[in-house]
């Protein structure tokens, strides 16, 4: 069985990943450190930014792609799956933008990110209880 659904929003967080890991090269290659971060303001941002991401999206992608995998109906798992892509890409700018101080676009990205995950957790409890709870 494929995971069509899911499998558009991986390769968009992929594409996000391969963006902010070039925002971190830059940095690394500026200040000559192949490794942590600088003192440098963005830099840090950045680093924080590619690391939030690696945190919160395999987690979320799993659990979306076993809930489409599952049967979870295709416009509930699409739905998901935009409110994490958007979300992380919020995050990422405003983390960058923001320069890790607090900012709207960061709020909201996290926000819709917790949401994304919860729904997700919901959605595969609510189709395990429909074909198993009625045993």
């Amino acid at each position: 069985m494929i995971v069509p659904v899911t499998g558009v929003f991986a390769a968009v967080t992929g594409i996000l990943l391969l963006v902010l890991s070039l925002q971190v090269v830059k940095f690394r290659l500026k200040y000559r450190k192949g490794l942590g971060v600088t003192d440098d303001v963005d830099s840090q941002a950045a680093v924080r930014a590619h690391a939030n991401l690696v945190e919160y999206a395999p987690l979320a992608l799993i659990m979306i792609g076993i809930a489409e995998l599952n049967g979870v109906p295709g416009g509930l798992i699409y739905w998901v799956g935009m409110a994490l892509v958007v979300g992380r890409v919020l995050h990422a700018w405003g983390m960058i933008n923001g320069r890790g101080r607090p900012h709207k676009a960061r709020m909201i990205g996290i926000l819709l990110t917790w949401l994304a995950i919860l729904a997700a957790a919901v959605l595969l409890l609510w189709n395990l209880w429909q074909v198993y709870g009625t045993y």
